[in-house]
């Protein structure tokens, strides 16, 4: 798959009114994005999708995947947001997964991010997703003589954005809660990314559990 010349071409399949309307909102107005078709069932979804040949289908996790003969991008928005739902649209190879609620800049990072072949999760999903894969409690042998910590390679700002990130919060939430704009914050993130070297979102809120920065991962 190749990035397209022009804006991306997006089929919208949901089966609620007013989601696609919203979606085809905030995706018209993007300079470099335009909606090339609507479903509202699976099996038109699976028909536009072979005719328009779009370069990136909205879909909600109900929604079929589109049948069609080359590889192309899902990115899948839904209010469900079960482990099942996450791990099988994933391993079905989604290029992101989104919860409404997200809000239209994530949608707009989402659409982005999987044109450049990365992959984008909810932030309040992916911190679910690590708290499962974070070890149970052991016993904790004696401790041994503690070592001197690898300097961190972030600045006392970002180190506070990476902690919120591991917490699942959006850009906007960050920008909040330490008084910047959602922009200012977003700029940071992408100085974080580019620092630990992460792929996206997911690989900041992971590095900052590894190195301790977030502290133990959280348990329900």
């Amino acid at each position: 798959m190749t990035a397209p010349l022009g804006p991306t071409r997006i089929l919208i399949a949901d089966d609620q009114d007013d989601v696609r309307s919203g979606f085809r909102l905030i995706l018209g107005s993007q300079p470099d994005m335009t909606v090339a078709g609507e479903a509202a069932d699976g099996l038109t979804a699976v028909d536009l999708a072979r005719t328009l040949r779009p370069d990136l289908v909205l879909a909600d996790i109900r929604m079929p995947g589109p049948g069609v003969p080359d590889p192309m991008r899902v990115l899948v928005v839904t209010t469900f947001d079960h482990d099942d739902y996450v791990r099988t649209a994933l391993r079905d190879g989604a290029c992101g997964f989104l919860l409404k609620r997200s809000g239209p800049g994530l949608l707009i990072e989402g659409v982005r991010a999987a044109m450049a072949g990365d992959m984008l999760i909810s932030p309040q999903v992916t911190v679910r997703l690590l708290r499962n894969l974070a070890p149970a409690p052991t016993a904790a042998p004696a401790p041994a003589p503690a070592a001197s910590p690898a300097p961190s390679p972030l600045t006392a700002r970002e180190q506070e954005i990476a902690r919120l990130v591991a917490e699942g919060l959006t850009n906007a939430e960050i920008g909040e809660r330490l008084f910047i704009t959602a922009g200012t914050a977003k700029t940071h993130i992408a100085n974080v990314q580019a620092k630990v070297r992460a792929r996206n979102r997911v690989g900041i809120a992971a590095w900052s559990w590894e190195t301790g920065l977030a502290g133990p991962a959280p348990r329900e």
